[in-house]
This record gives C-alpha cells, structure tokens and sequence, in this order.
C-alpha cells in the first residue's frame, strides 16, 4: 500500500472520510495473483490487515502529536476499519473466484487427459507426463471403469462418492465425468457398498493399454444393466451373459428356437419354461427340479419331452444345452429383448 493510488485512496479515507467502492480496490490484481501463486486466503488477508493496521498506528500517533480532535481521529480510525472490511471482501471474492476457475481448469484438464488415455489419443509421452500430474505409475497395472447413478444422483455425485470410496481404501482413482457417466482408472476392483450405481470393470493393462480395457468396461457395464444388476462387474462375473447383450440378433434367434414356441401352450408353456430352466440349473437332475417345484418327477419328465416335441429338439445334445441357457439368459428379468440397454 506503499504506491501513490494506495497514498491518494487513504488520504480520502482519513481525510475526507471517502471509502472506495468494492470494485475500486488494487488488492483484487494482487488476490488473483497470491491466488494462482496457490497462497492461501487467511494469509493473504492476515499481510493485508497487519499492513493496515500499522498504516492505523501510524495515523493515531500522528494525529495525536499534532493535536487534532480525539471525536475527529476515533471517525477517521473507524473509517480506516471500514476500508478494511470492504477490501477484505473484495480480496475474499476474488480469491474465491481464482480458485473455482483454477479447480475447473483443473477438471477440464484431468478430463481431456482422461478421454485421451481412455480414447487411445496420447502419445506414451503424454500418457508419461498426465500419470506424473496425476499420480499414476506407469509401472502397475490399472483397471478402466465405466459407471452409472442409479436412482436420482447425478454423474458428479458418484463421481465424488467413488473418489471418496477410493481414497478410504488406499487405491486413488482417477475418474471425470464424460458423456453423463463416469469413467476413469483404478487400481482395483471398488468396493462400492450400498452406493446405488451400476459400473463395468475393464481387465488389467498397463496405462498404454487403457482405452482397450475402456471398451471392455463399457460391454460390461452395458450387461449389468441389461441384467438390471447394482455394483461393480467385470467379465469375471458376467461371463457369457455378456455375449448375450452385445448379439441381439442371435438372441432373437434362439428365443424364436426354443422359447416361442411355448407360448402356444398358454400356462403350461410357462411351466414348461420353469422346469427347462430348472434341469439346466440343477445340473440336469429331474429329482432335484421336482423337489424345489413340488411336483411328482413324472410331471418334469413329461414337461421336458414336450419341450422336445415342440421344439423338434433334443436336451440330451450339447448344442441344445448352450443355446437354450442363452435364449433364458437373454430372458432373464430386465433383460431388453432386442440389443442393449
């Protein structure tokens, strides 16, 4: 406050009892500037304020030693402090304002770094440099995600949630929102809890490898919810269903094959499909199906050799086994009938 407008702006303050308007204020320049600088706002209000204060001191003592009116030097003083309230907000608006444009410089630069690794756009120079920024080694392995809010939370609420989850377990993603999901790096498999959200795991590769296990993480993130399924699944988990979701073509086929066929049969065609259902799952045990349906195994039996008759197939032929298991899969509760969700 040494320079001649910072001189001419007290004199009017202690001599005419003039405050400045808000915006008048040559410490905004010098918040924005601490600001970028990363010095944080209680110190640059605390030099502002013992710089004013001394500039108090001086004024009393003066004042005093040429004797002018005590009523006069306590209204000037007062007038000092209302300087002091009206640049600290000043200076506090504008540090705020510096900070939320650096933090969404940041996030629109951890984005665009993001989308270039997930993308398969940087160069291994690039990718060297953003792990550097960012906290990755590119000596491990990471894991691509994809992720999804269930329910009314938004892409940058779960974006927070799983940063917040990620650094509680000791793995540091790093994740931005793009195209209304979240999508990022891990370390490893999150454990998400009773967070409503669904999310697709990419396999492991090294950071260069990343938008390979991107678009793994998006077929699996595309068959959970398909299967309507919450939490965190990887190929691992889904396994063939996942196949299901991506070739609805086939699927058509198969139910056309195998399940349709009994919808001729009203009711009983839905009992036929439960007792087919069944025998797969049960490892093909006619006594196990009829114990946990309640009937006689005579009435399996006669369900399933109607199977076989409506269809012109047989269950005893591998090929019928795997076809069949994927017409129920892609009838499984939540499951489109045509495509992905």
């Amino acid at each position: 406050m040494a320079g001649e407008t910072e001189q001419a702006r007290l004199g009017a303050v202690v001599g005419w009892r003039v405050v400045p308007a808000p915006d008048g204020f040559d410490e905004a320049d010098v918040a924005r500037d601490r600001a970028a600088r990363g010095v944080p706002l209680g110190d640059g209000l605390r030099a502002f304020r013992r710089a004013l204060s001394a500039i108090r001191d001086l004024f009393i003592t003066e004042a005093t030693e040429r004797g002018l009116d005590p009523g006069l030097i306590v209204d000037r003083t007062k007038c000092l402090w209302e300087l002091a309230d009206v640049a600290s907000l000043q200076i506090a608006a504008v540090h705020r304002q510096a900070e939320v444009a650096s933090a969404l410089f940041d996030a629109r630069r951890r984005a665009d770094f993001l989308r270039g690794l997930l993308y398969g756009t940087l160069s291994a120079a690039e990718i060297h440099s953003g792990a550097a920024i960012y906290g990755l080694d590119p000596s491990r392995p990471y894991r691509a995600i994809r992720a999804v809010a269930n329910g009314n939370a938004g892409p940058d609420a779960l974006e927070r949630s799983l940063e917040s989850l990620g650094r509680r377990n000791g793995r540091g993603p790093l994740l931005t929102v793009l195209d209304e999901a979240v999508v990022g790096v891990v370390g490893a498999k999150p454990e998400t809890g009773d967070l409503e959200m669904t999310a697709g795991l990419g396999p492991p590769t090294d950071l260069a490898a990343a938008h390979r296990s991107c678009r793994a993480a998006g077929r699996m993130l595309e068959a959970a919810r398909a299967y309507g399924l919450r939490g965190v699944y990887d190929l691992g988990d889904l396994s063939w269903r996942v196949a299901v979701v991506a070739e609805p073509e086939l699927a058509e086929l198969l139910l056309d094959r195998y399940l349709r066929p009994l919808e001729a049969e009203g009711e009983f065609g839905a009992l036929i499909e439960e007792s087919v259902r069944g025998y797969l799952e049960r490892g093909r045990h006619i006594r196990a199906v009829a114990l946990s349906a309640h009937v006689h195994v005579n009435t399996v039996r006669y369900r399933l050799r109607r199977f076989e008759e409506l269809t012109g197939t047989s269950l005893d032929a591998p090929d019928t086994a795997l076809e069949l298991s994927w017409a129920l899969a892609a009838r499984e509760p939540g499951t489109p009938p045509r495509g992905p969700a």
